[in-house]
């Protein structure tokens, strides 16, 4: 079984933390984690853009002027797009589909595949549970620091894997640039990677482990 550092909230070594093998031990596919990570991103966008059709524009219906005898190109009204204000030709219509889908078994594969990435490289760490925490970003700025994981403040440097959303922790991690608090039942390919290292709590294996069902 695979294992990692435990730390306590002081960050001083406790023991080691297992993880298990089905889920932390797994083959690199990179392909498949790339595969999963295009889904997710593409799955979070949204389409709110909308342009105004020419049938759209509140404007006199008048032709601009006589069509022939002026010397100038033959237009009808002022809605048309080629003038200013007119109407937008294919522009986005607001409803425009951006959702992809992807097999349970290959997107539990590519989290699989880059958590155990993240193993190998040495970057996943256990932590003590965080229920007494105060809620004060001062508190987790401390334990952060404890651990010699300084947050990077122009990106995600530090990903904590919580069991169970905690208010007392959330408020003392929300405002703390670099640091990202993710459930352990929620975490994908995409917040795995984009993280330099993860935390994991110690009651959230027992989290992923249930939502995967590994005993």
């Amino acid at each position: 079984m695979v294992q990692v550092d435990l730390y306590t909230l002081k960050g001083e070594k406790k023991g080691k933390l297992s993880l298990p093998d089905k889920i932390f031990k797994v083959k690199d596919n990179p392909v498949l984690i790339a595969q999963s990570i295009r889904v997710y991103l593409s799955n979070q966008r949204q389409s709110p853009a909308k342009t105004l059709r020419r049938g759209e524009i509140r404007a006199t219906g008048k032709k601009v002027y006589r069509q022939k005898g002026t010397g100038g190109a033959r237009h009808g009204d002022k809605k048309a797009p080629i003038f200013v204000k007119g109407g937008k030709a294919h522009g986005p219509t607001g409803e425009q589909y951006f959702k992809l889908k992807m097999a349970k078994k290959m997107k539990r594969l590519a989290l699989f595949s880059s958590l155990s990435n993240k193993v190998r490289e040495g970057k996943v760490m256990g932590l003590e549970s965080l229920k007494k925490i105060e809620p004060k970003t001062t508190k987790m700025a401390e334990i952060i620091t404890n651990l010699k994981l300084e947050p990077d403040k122009k990106k995600v440097k530090v990903t904590l894997v919580l069991g169970k959303p905690m208010v007392n922790v959330l408020q003392a991690g929300r405002n703390l640039k670099g640091l990202s608090l993710k459930q352990a039942n929620l975490l994908n390919p995409y917040e795995v990677l984009k993280a330099k290292y993860l935390v994991f709590e110690k009651d959230s294996l027992l989290k992923l482990k249930d939502t995967y069902g590994i005993k």
